[in-house]
């Protein structure tokens, strides 16, 4: 017989105690433990610990262990490819999380119709099968190999995946699946670690890879225990503005290849259109110079980019000067406003400033800080960067510009877009040599 006992479980950290307690030991957490129930069964536990062949209990030379070569397999969207390491893994499993509505589901329904030859189990766990064929008619030609599953009952479904053998699987999302073992509702840490477990299983016992969607909380990581993301072999991140088109694909876990890489899709009405040269929507070519617009040379990954960098300075009308920053990281604007006042003279200290970067994404290479000031300096002193003018490089405290990485890229980069100047701190031919902050305003001045 199978017993059944009560846990506290917390809700941020995936930690467990028998009795409740108002904070996490774990991570600190307050208010975070929900009482789960947990069913354990002892006959089940002496099934797992002896289910094992002889060639798990036995010693393997690491020296003499033959490689697998198993052959990626092809998702047909490119950017995806990209971020995966070249393809989908046999067996693998992949884990997607983004904030609602960005478009996780329409890549993966993509992904189905675009493989019109092999059999795809979707199953949904957030939308109705009419909702589902209602989008899938908007993007394109549906398949007769792809099926949809409402099936939410973990047992039930493995038992289907077992009896049709799909070529692929994904699940949307694995926050609505749950197993027959627990209680608890749907969602809860414990339901997640034990459907997600199975789940797996399934797809390493059918040799088949496996995407699951996540939910993220308002912090921006993926909900559950972080247990989940180690379980998984690839963890993707979807991130963009909903009133922009630009979408970033990020690798924050890939046990097949870098993370290093980056997708780039752009949301149209008929679905997510891959972008192969993202530095030309990126960069906008105006029929006259502005000021306070400066392009910044950034490489997200191993791929460079092309961004414009917008600032506005004004003078702060209501005392107390406003910082406000759009994919610009907010603490480093202030770091950057200090050093432009104290090593080049810029009286910032009485002055609004507002930064932006065009295209809504979020840049996180200190490449982008040269740029950045650029564009400040441009606002404060209402003049225009000469066109054709680019920059890349990290700002110190001591106001110096120091150097980055891949600077040959970067340089590539710029002059296959027509850029004939580059401010930089690399003694490359074809870049401007700038050592220091203050040689900078000097020369836009």
């Amino acid at each position: 017989m199978a017993k059944t006992k009560t846990q506290y479980i917390c809700q941020s950290c995936g930690a467990s105690s028998p009795k409740w307690l108002g904070k996490c030991p774990q991570c600190g957490a307050w208010n975070s433990m929900e009482e789960t129930v947990v069913q354990t069964s002892k006959g089940d536990k002496r099934k797992a610990a002896t289910s094992y062949g002889d060639d798990h209990s036995k010693l393997h030379q690491l020296k003499k262990v033959e490689p697998d070569s198993y052959s990626r397999i092809p998702s047909k969207i490119g950017e995806l490819d990209r971020v995966l390491g070249g393809g989908m893994m046999p067996g693998s499993v992949v884990l997607i999380g983004g904030e609602p509505g960005i478009g996780k589901s329409t890549l993966l329904l993509q992904l189905t119709l675009q493989n019109p030859d092999k059999k795809i189990v979707y199953v949904a766990g957030e939308e109705s099968t009419a909702q589902i064929k209602d989008r899938a008619d908007r993007l394109g030609n549906i398949s007769e190999n792809c099926f949809i599953s409402t099936e939410l009952i973990v047992e039930n479904l493995n038992e289907q995946l077992k009896k049709e053998k799909p070529a692929l699987i994904i699940v949307d999302s694995i926050q609505t699946i749950q197993s027959h073992n627990l209680e608890s509702i749907p969602g809860t840490i414990s339901q997640i670690r034990e459907t997600a477990y199975q789940l797996i299983n399934m797809a390493k016992y059918l040799n088949v890879p496996l995407f699951l969607v996540g939910h993220i909380t308002k912090s921006g990581n993926i909900a559950g225990p972080k247990v989940l993301e180690h379980m998984v072999d690839t963890v993707l991140q979807f991130e963009g503005e909903h009133t922009g088109q630009l979408r970033l694909l990020r690798t924050t876990k890939n046990r097949f290849g870098s993370t290093a890489e980056i997708g780039v899709f752009e949301m149209q009405q008929n679905g997510l259109r891959e972008v192969s040269n993202p530095s030309e929507i990126l960069v906008q070519h105006y029929a006259e110079q502005l000021t306070g617009t400066a392009v910044a040379v950034v490489n997200e990954g191993i791929r460079p980019l092309m961004v414009e960098v917008q600032a506005l300075v004004s003078p702060a009308t209501y005392g107390t000067p406003q910082r406000t920053a759009n994919g610009y990281n907010h603490k480093r604007l202030n770091m950057l406003l200090a050093v432009l006042e104290k090593r080049a003279g810029l009286k910032l200290s009485t002055r609004d400033v507002f930064v932006n970067i065009a295209g809504g994404l979020k840049i996180a290479d200190t490449a982008i800080d040269l740029a950045m000031a650029a564009a400040i300096v441009s606002s404060y002193l209402d003049i225009e960067i000469p066109p054709h003018t680019c920059f890349s490089g990290e700002i110190g405290l001591a106001g110096e510009v120091r150097p980055v990485s891949r600077m040959e890229q970067r340089i590539s980069e710029a002059h296959r877009l027509g850029y004939k100047k580059i401010f930089t701190r690399s003694g490359n031919q074809a870049g401007k040599n700038i050592t220091d902050i203050r040689q900078l305003v000097k020369q836009l001045d």
